[in-house]
């Protein structure tokens, strides 16, 4: 998400760009780590303890020599010849760094921008390589995180959030007018159902929790492709009880912020996109944390604890209902935005002249 949303932003500053997936796009076994990443999530969140404790020690991708399939990897950089390069994941840091350094150009302006909100026991040590030029993340206190565990102080830079230009654009619209877009009542509390880009959700459990709690309510369900839950959704919706259900499919970067900006509170989990549009719309969240916390999201819901006077967590979605009556309690946290990511941009382009 933020390699995309980065692309779009760079046509200003350099002639063209490239988004290259070098775990997904070269070893199978690489492959496979990807995807078993992504059904661990979706089946048993608590289960990536021991997923991401193997790879800190292991360290597969710490030195260049060892990394399986790097010709191919090295081909697709000569091919395209960069003036600088970004890393947006922590195993591409070091034995990446070090085939492009090597093999490519020993001058190769390498920049990383770490998602992370906050310090945890989820921020990998392998975000941080003090030989690269350049550490950027959203906040200050992931560009501590960086200096506790080694960064030079003078290479970090808290450069914002970067977000798509649907996030940067400050002209936020009018809650009625976006809700009646979907037939949905200003004056009714009107719920988020988030999922994230791997379809994790667990919007029928909330939505019949809510039925069965007589609350009257508006539920905007996001369900990206699954057809199937699209039409289970919409089946509930069509009975006769207080809530309204209101399925989405995948929706553009501007419904999105539009949505945000217009419901009462997000019941997301924990992961650094979406607490990072949550920041920047100044939407309340509640935290899901179904099947137990990933230790990348705890980075993240840190942020919250450290600047919040109440942070609220969901273990069970069907407690969502009792819980959405403690949300006018919740603070609405924000995160400055520029107009654009200038400072990550401009600090790049620098680095590659």
């Amino acid at each position: 998400m933020r390699a995309n949303a980065l692309k779009h932003w760079c046509h200003d500053k350099m002639e063209a760009t490239k988004v290259y997936h070098p775990l997904e796009s070269s070893f199978w076994g690489y492959r496979f780590g990807c995807s078993l990443y992504n059904y661990i999530q979706k089946k048993l969140p608590i289960l990536h303890f021991g997923y991401f404790y193997f790879l800190e020690f292991a360290a597969i991708h710490r030195k260049g020599e060892k990394i399986i399939g790097s010709r191919k990897f090295i081909d697709e950089v000569d091919r395209f010849k960069p003036s600088a390069v970004i890393s947006m994941h922590s195993h591409l840091n070091h034995g990446y760094f070090h085939l492009l350094r090597k093999a490519v150009d020993s001058k190769l302006p390498f920049s990383v921008y770490a998602g992370e909100l906050d310090d945890g026991i989820g921020f990998s040590r392998h975000w941080i390589n003090p030989d690269i030029n350049l550490f950027a993340g959203p906040t200050k206190e992931c560009c501590l995180a960086a200096v506790k565990r080694g960064m030079p102080v003078p290479k970090c830079l808290a450069a914002g959030p970067l977000l798509r230009k649907a996030f940067h654009a400050n002209k936020p619209k009018n809650r009625e007018s976006v809700l009646r877009k979907y037939s949905l009542s200003p004056n009714c509390p009107t719920y988020l159902l988030s999922t994230g880009a791997n379809g994790v959700n667990n919007h029928k459990q909330v939505a019949n929790a809510f039925i069965r709690s007589g609350l009257e309510c508006q539920l905007i369900a996001l369900c990206g492709k699954n057809n199937e839950l699209v039409k289970n959704l919409n089946a509930l919706d069509d009975r006769n009880h207080k809530i309204r259900i209101i399925p989405l499919k995948t929706v553009s970067d501007e419904v999105m912020r539009d949505l945000l900006e217009s419901v009462d509170f997000v019941f997301a989990r924990p992961g650094a996109g979406i607490c990072t549009e949550v920041l920047v719309s100044k939407c309340r969240i509640i935290f899901d944390l179904s099947g137990g916390i990933m230790p990348q999201e705890i980075n993240n819901l840190n942020y919250w604890k450290r600047h919040a006077s109440k942070v609220i967590t969901c273990s069970n979605p069907s407690d969502l209902p009792k819980l959405a009556l403690q949300v006018s309690d919740l603070p609405i946290l924000s995160l400055p935005i520029s107009e654009r990511p200038s400072l990550l941009l401009d600090s790049v382009t620098k680095l590659s002249r």
